[in-house]
């Protein structure tokens, strides 16, 4: 272990960190350049809060009705290549939301984003992951900070367009060609090659002593029943995640402009605050998880994450609820990389399996909590709507302990 950790990565190996870096970034900005124009849409449809939360839901729909087949579409023609197509045509999708001159049409057309948007999460974390192989060390967190960087600069993006009265069709249509231009730089830096190469290179040690090493044939319901618990419990943390980071994209900026009445401009602060928040809580995660182990790191965000916006919500003002989102952001920074590392290396499933089944079972999230975050809104307001995220804190609070401890 030692020699991987110290060696130095091959020039090839750091031009792949290079462009799976760049398609985390233009995955998460794409969509941000959307976000802080969703009041703008809601208004110019004419639709409640509850239509509204049914018609951003399509997005995760359609990221859960497409998600398992994006590990055939990695098989079949490899991850680098899947992740740029899905980013070109995510934009195409964002575009065609952003100009939507009827409710249907926005939904329909965030159903395709949303599709594509699955294909290229798990076709670029496999990538990456193929990369942090090649490292010999943990490189996966920092994909995931290069991520909320886009989102940052997708949101930043948007409102200064909003600031400076751009339209959402020249604005969007510049935001899909700029980033799809470097996706597709990015591809020619991708690492060549098949995607089984981990399972090839992992055959000789699965064969190394396999008949000493394995359970007795009694035991092996057990071990099954425990991955399978603990595979549950991984989604339910990467989906506590998504949740928090759902009510900064549907519904931070909408609750900042109508219940706390700030400008357009300001009121993307929330969603920005959120995912700056998140890019720090990332850039430190890899030292705090060594320092203090998985399950303290993902415990303690989780109560960051709870009081933080639970104090927000229970004094609301709009720095509060900025500092709020803020919060939230920071605390669940490390959820969705920690499961998506812990569910790959699980035993007893196939390399990949693991990963594609957090990755597709965690978007749930996505799809559930706009639609009832929408209805509880209707029915009381959005700010009990938003108790959504200090609730799910307290679920990583209860599922954590599958997670890593500290190792001595």
């Amino acid at each position: 272990m030692t020699v991987d950790v110290l060696r130095r990565p091959a020039l090839a190996d750091r031009r792949a960190r290079v462009a799976v870096a760049v398609l985390f970034f233009t995955n998460g900005a794409l969509f941000a350049n959307l976000l802080p124009r969703y009041p703008q849409i809601k208004a110019d449809l004419g639709i409640g809060n509850a239509a509204y939360g049914l018609a951003v839901a399509a997005f995760p729909a359609g990221a859960v009705t497409a998600g398992l087949a994006a590990g055939i579409l990695v098989r079949r023609f490899g991850s680098a290549r899947v992740a740029v197509g899905g980013t070109l045509l995510t934009g195409v999708g964002i575009l065609a939301a952003g100009l939507a001159d009827s409710v249907v049409v926005f939904a329909g057309a965030l159903f395709l984003a949303g599709a594509m948007d699955a294909f290229t999460d798990v076709a670029q974390n496999a990538h990456g992951l193929r990369v942090q192989r090649r490292y010999g060390r943990s490189v996966i967190n920092s994909f995931h900070a290069i991520w909320s960087i886009g989102a940052v600069t997708g949101g930043s993006m948007a409102a200064a367009a909003i600031a400076l009265g751009v339209a959402r069709g020249p604005h969007l249509l510049l935001s899909a060609v700029v980033f799809a231009v470097a996706a597709c730089v990015a591809l020619r830096y991708c690492l060549p090659g098949p995607e089984t190469e981990t399972e090839t290179e992992a055959e000789p040690a699965a064969d190394t002593g396999a008949e000493d090493s394995a359970p007795p044939p009694s035991r092996a319901p057990a071990a099954g029943l425990r991955t399978g618990w603990v595979l549950a419990a991984l989604v339910l943390i990467a989906t506590a995640g998504t949740l928090v980071e759902d009510a900064g994209m549907s519904w931070a900026t909408l609750y900042l402009s109508d219940s706390l009445h700030a400008t357009a401009a300001l009121a993307a602060s929330g969603y920005v605050a959120l995912v700056g928040a998140q890019f720090v809580g990332r850039i430190v995660g890899d030292r705090l998880v060594d320092r203090f182990g998985q399950r303290a790191v993902a415990r303690s965000g989780a109560l960051i994450a709870a009081i933080g916006m639970g104090l927000a919500l229970a004094v609301p003002t709009v720095p509060g609820t900025v500092l709020g989102f803020a919060a939230a952001g920071f605390g669940v920074a490390t959820l969705v990389p920690a499961a998506m590392h812990e569910a790959d290396e699980l035993p007893g499933l196939k390399p990949g399996s693991g990963l594609t089944l957090v990755s597709w079972l965690m978007r749930l999230g996505f799809l559930l909590s706009p639609p009832v975050v929408g209805l509880v809104a209707d029915a009381t307001s959005l700010r009990v709507g938003l108790l959504v995220v200090p609730l799910a804190g307290l679920l990583v609070l209860l599922c954590a302990g599958v997670l890593r401890p500290r190792r001595d």
